[in-house]
């Protein structure tokens, strides 16, 4: 439901604090963007289940299931098969990320291009802190180069194949350029401030250094909103409407301290919607993308906003930095015990001197790598966990269950909406389309006698073909 292009620099919650140590640190290239399917791709209508009044006809009550079915029905085989072939093919790209990052690593590694490195930036300067920082430079940007050819497989010529990217050559190049520029600034200094901790303390690295990046994370999700999303994007205050009253009365409602909602140009690379309330320490700051104005009816705007609402309230940037901290702790853990073990074995072949030895980067890198991989499923259900809890709040808070059912059936132009249990615990980071749709007619059957939702199902009749829509 959310996601910004420049969102995903700093990844709020979860996917962020992960690019940040894992992705971030090794600079793969700009933050991925979030892409919808081209104006040729059939546009997911936003429109209405058997609404109360014909159930009242029929003096039966509101049935939660016919009405999620009556939405899904809404979505043509044609393309339920292409998201979902999108997405499924998404499980092989986790396996296939992990695998460009083992090809760099023995780039570095096994032609001992990380020693020379080293050793260059040993003859440069005596001080330590500026070697790591110089090795850094070398490896964030011959990685980036190295991947250049898979991340544009995987984040330009694959999302043309499904007809869900906007953005020509030049423009993604542009944004691959300024992550890279972003990357060398913070990526540096976490590198860095890392291999400063456990050359000081080399017994007890593991504990300090995970808090150093840590330290990092919660550094870049306070900055992100100010300093980071405009990089990638131009965020000007929304318009003044009843779009705008509508959200920022939910917003004050809600306890968020916020004074203005912006809107961000996602347009020019992407048509999907999303929206975000983002930033610590206050930063915090109200986003929403023209798309979302341009694509969605009112009442779908304000579920998206009430959600995003709900991950503030609920704490959850807080909370994510609490899980994937412990996470990361366990990961560096992890290192402590297993670099050693296979610097034992081949770490004289690859130059390399020890654990304070930032030439190891690449291996540091790889056993962090196979840790977070094996986590994948962990990950995935702290975040959806977070998501189910901002979509129950934004129910309640929006009170628009049919605009959360449309936003639902928008996802659908990129995610799988009917997976089975295993797979969704295992891929999912969001609830899938039908969780979602369900829950949304769920909390309708209980409220549809409210005087709000008859008004809104007297005003949206159901439409008389698959065609129709309600705005």
């Amino acid at each position: 439901m959310k996601k910004s292009i420049a969102a995903n620099v700093a990844r709020a919650v979860t996917a962020a604090m992960l690019l940040g140590l894992a992705l971030f640190v090794i600079s793969t290239p700009a933050p991925a963007q979030p892409v919808a399917p081209a104006s040729s791709a059939p546009a997911s209508p936003a429109v209405s289940p058997p609404t109360a009044a014909a159930a009242a006809a029929f003096d039966v009550r509101f049935d939660a299931e016919a009405a999620t079915a009556a939405y899904l029905a809404r979505l043509s085989p044609a393309a339920r098969a292409k998201s979902d072939a999108y997405f499924e093919g998404g499980y092989w790209l986790i396996l296939w990320d992990f695998l460009a990052g083992l090809v760099v690593a023995w780039a570095f590694l096994g032609t001992r291009i990380s020693a020379r490195v080293r050793d260059w930036a040993e003859r440069v300067t005596r001080f330590r802190f500026l070697q790591t920082a110089l090795y850094s430079l070398v490896y964030i940007a011959g990685s980036t180069v190295l991947l250049l050819p898979w991340s544009a497989y995987e984040g330009y010529f694959r999302e043309h194949q499904y007809g869900m990217s906007n953005q020509n050559m030049t423009g993604w190049l542009g944004d691959q350029a300024k992550g890279l520029a972003i990357g060398l600034i913070l990526g540096t200094l976490t590198i860095a401030a890392i291999y400063a901790v456990v050359r000081r303390l080399p017994r007890t690295w593991w504990l300090w250094g995970s808090l150093v990046a840590i330290a990092f994370v919660m550094f870049a999700a306070t900055i992100g909103p100010v300093y980071l999303e405009p990089v990638f994007n131009d965020f000007q205050p929304l318009a003044e409407g009843p779009i705008k009253a509508g959200i920022l009365s939910m917003a004050r409602a809600n306890g968020i301290p916020a004074t203005d909602v912006f809107e961000f140009d996602a347009s020019k690379q992407t048509k999907r919607m999303s929206a975000h309330v983002s930033g610590l320490l206050g930063t915090t700051r109200i986003s929403m993308n023209d798309n979302l104005m341009n694509r969605a009816s009112p009442e779908e705007i304000l579920a998206v906003l009430a959600h995003e609402i709900g991950h503030y309230i609920l704490n959850h940037v807080y909370k994510g930095i609490t899980f994937i901290g412990l996470i990361i702790v366990g990961g560096f853990a992890f290192l402590s015990w297993s670099f050693d073990r296979v610097r034992a074995r081949w770490g004289a072949g690859w130059g390399i001197r020890g654990i304070g030895d930032v030439a190891g980067l690449p291996l540091f890198l790889v056993l962090f790598s196979v840790y977070a991989l094996a986590l994948t499923p962990v990950f995935n259900t702290l975040t959806r966990t977070m998501e189910a809890e901002a979509d129950n709040y934004g129910l309640n808070a929006s009170r628009q269950p049919d605009g959360f059912a449309q936003a639902a059936l928008h996802l659908s132009e990129y995610r799988k909406m009917t997976p089975g249990p295993l797979e969704e615990a295992m891929f999912y980071d969001h609830p899938s389309g039908w969780n979602r749709i369900h829950r949304s007619m769920v909390w309708k059957a209980e409220h549809v006698g409210d005087a709000d939702i008859a008004a809104y199902d007297a005003a949206h009749p159901a439409p008389a073909s698959p065609g129709a829509a309600t705005r």
